[in-house]
């Protein structure tokens, strides 16, 4: 991302980021505009800063910018201003009815060109590649061979498609960026400003700090109080580890081990409610459900996530002989609780999300209290010139979601308009067979590859529009499905050979990415089961009845505890091979969704702890006094 020396042009691009993100206040404030229009200004103001800011190539300018940037940031303007200004003739208009203009023609290219060239240069060519492809399928469809041969359309139906409509790049997901995700980019800058994160790391300090392995610890839960709110595992890497990395290497812990704990911690912010992400709005309006249900549906799976890993990092520090850190290294719990006002926009936010109010309300609300908590927060004050510090940071966050999700709609489109989906649908039909699990396996596959390279928000979209409704027609509730594509696009943040995550780490831990990748699944090992238990179980998404879901609490938290243990490898002591197994398996047993398999893993997997208990403490009464 570029810097720039020049004054005046600061002073000009600060004015645009602040002008597109008070537009975005106001229509939280006051309604948005027409869903077409909405997304057509929203992706119109990101289009300029993209240009601007992200340079061509590693080799281009990085202080200034090149004249032919300037020329496609203009360009990139064309089709919005057309848009506005012709916005009756566009939303009257009668889709494969109305023909499609020359100037249309013409306009509907230079946005695919240029939503594809900003799609490089702010995410890279995988993203570019897969929606380059699907572009490319809806005109030259007709000339694929086998079950891949499409209807031939002309490049006017593309364009329409794609262009003036609202089934491709205008689709769903730009819809759920322009609105939702963009006012919860700005409530996480103001909280940014407003000092928000320094406490979270503060406060995760005094509350682990002491116990066994405590700097883990302190990892984990400061980068899921963190990662809630950012949404994006990178840079939550970046804000927490550049602290906690170096912290666990100093007292003991080896640079793998360091980096791994601190990319799973930081994959699954995305995971815990309240935020979880610009991929969980979209997952809400999929589904047409107010955003309250996905938060709750997440809660429980999250919390055994966290909650097993903590558990594992507690052996595993057990075992390796890892201390917490002293008394006079922590801050003082009075300097943190009188801070803990910071909390109260997080908390106005979750209240106003549970009672029903729109995620937009309830977002600028939460804007207001972050500023109005920061004028009590010494050192964080946001008068003036911090706030539209905080505004300019919120509006240079907005390109790389907005440009993923219009991108991602370039992939709708073609669904929408050639039926490939359909046709991936009955491909992952035939290869599963019968077997609703292999269906699963080839689902969760197909999310992690789409998350190679890609952010989670993108992996969703497209992962989700070529499988959701395979496992919808083979019987899964659409909130499991779409929760069980959430979680594995989001893991692929860890997940080898790509694991973005693990490569932020491996720059600060100084190890290899990969071998920090592997750890992190080892840690973090309960997230890759859980989604496959509550695609068959609703009980754990806390969908079912009160009995249910004390009883799947249960079973689950002891799930947690046993494969906690088994993949540690340490209870009392050091477990033998074949304990580890037994604890292991009974472990999977307790998430299986039928209750006589539970309780035969409940049974098993307690009786072997409760028989290494007794045999360590007779181990210990055999051992010499020390005089």
């Amino acid at each position: 991302m570029r810097e720039f020396n020049n004054k005046t042009l600061n002073i000009l691009l600060g004015l645009w980021l602040v002008l597109g993100v008070c537009f975005h206040l106001y229509t939280a404030a006051f309604g948005v505009l027409e869903a077409w229009m909405q997304r057509m200004v929203h992706l119109s103001w990101v289009f300029p800063i993209a240009f601007i800011y992200w340079p061509f190539s590693n080799k281009s300018p990085k202080d200034r910018v090149p004249f032919y940037d300037y020329i496609l940031a203009f360009i990139s303007i064309l089709p919005g201003a057309y848009g506005i200004w012709n916005s009756d003739l566009i939303l009257f208009r009668i889709d494969q009815v109305d023909p499609v203009t020359n100037a249309q023609l013409i306009l509907g290219i230079v946005l695919v060109l240029c939503l594809i060239e900003a799609t490089r240069r702010l995410l890279g060519w995988p993203l570019t590649i897969i929606s380059s492809f699907f572009a490319f399928y809806m005109v030259f469809g007709a000339y694929f061979p086998g079950i891949m041969r499409g209807e031939d359309f002309s490049l006017r139906e593309v364009i329409e498609s794609l262009f003036l409509t609202q089934d491709g790049i205008f689709s769903m997901p730009l819809g759920v960026s322009a609105t939702y995700v963009v006012i919860f980019l700005i409530f996480g800058a103001f909280l940014e400003v407003s000092g928000v994160g320094p406490w979270f790391m503060e406060f995760s300090s005094r509350v682990a700090g002491k116990s066994i392995g405590g700097p883990a610890k302190i990892a984990v839960v400061s980068s899921c109080l963190f990662g809630s709110i950012s949404g994006s595992a990178v840079a939550n890497v970046y804000s927490t580890g550049n602290f906690t990395i170096p912290m666990m290497k100093r007292t003991g812990f080896a640079p793998v081990l360091a980096g791994g704990i601190e990319t799973m911690a930081s994959t699954g912010g995305q995971l815990m409610p309240p935020l979880m992400g610009a991929g969980a709005f979209v997952m809400s309006a999929y589904l047409g459900v107010e955003f309250k249900v996905i938060m709750v549906a997440a809660l429980l799976p999250a919390l055994l996530y966290y909650g097993t890993a903590l558990l594992m990092i507690h052996y595993v520090a057990k075992r390796d002989g890892f201390v917490g850190l002293k008394e006079a290294d922590l801050p003082r719990w009075s300097h943190v609780l009188q801070r803990s006002f910071l909390l109260l926009p997080i908390l106005v936010l979750v209240v106003a999300l549970l009672m029903g109010k729109t995620p937009m309300l309830a977002g600028l609300v939460g804007i207001i209290l972050a500023w109005g908590v920061s004028l009590f927060n010494r050192g964080y004050r946001m008068g003036p010139k911090r706030l539209v510090e905080a505004l300019i940071m919120a509006g240079k966050s907005v390109p790389v979601i907005a440009i993923a999700c219009a991108s991602a709609g370039i992939v709708i489109g073609s669904i929408a308009l050639t039926g490939i989906g359909f046709k991936i649908g009955a491909l992952i039909s035939t290869l599963s067979g019968d077997s609703t699990f292999m269906a699963l396996f080839l689902i969760a596959l197909l999310a992690v590859i789409f998350g190679m390279g890609l952010p989670t928000t993108s992996a969703y979209i497209i992962a989700a529009a070529l499988g959701v409704s395979s496992l919808t027609k083979l019987g899964f509730a659409p909130l499991n499905a779409h929760l069980f594509v959430f979680y594995f696009a989001v893991l692929s943040n860890m997940t080898p050979p790509v694991a973005l995550a693990s490569f932020a780490a491996g720059t600060i831990a100084g190890d290899s990415p990969m071998k920090i990748a592997v750890t992190a699944m080892r840690i973090g090992v309960v997230a890759f089961i859980v989604p496959f238990a509550f695609a068959y179980d609703s009980a754990l998404l806390l969908q079912g009845t009160w009995l249910e879901t004390v009883g799947v609490i249960v079973s689950a938290t002891v799930a947690g505890y046993l494969l906690s243990v088994g993949f540690a490898g340490f209870f009392q002591s050091k477990l033998a091979t074949w304990s580890r197994a037994l604890i292991i398996a009974t472990g999977v047993l307790c998430f299986f969704p039928h209750w006589p398999y539970r309780l035969v893993g409940l049974a098993i997997g307690i009786g072997v702890l409760v028989l290494l208990q007794f045999k360590e403490a007779a181990f210990k009464k055999t051992l010499p006094v020390q005089n």
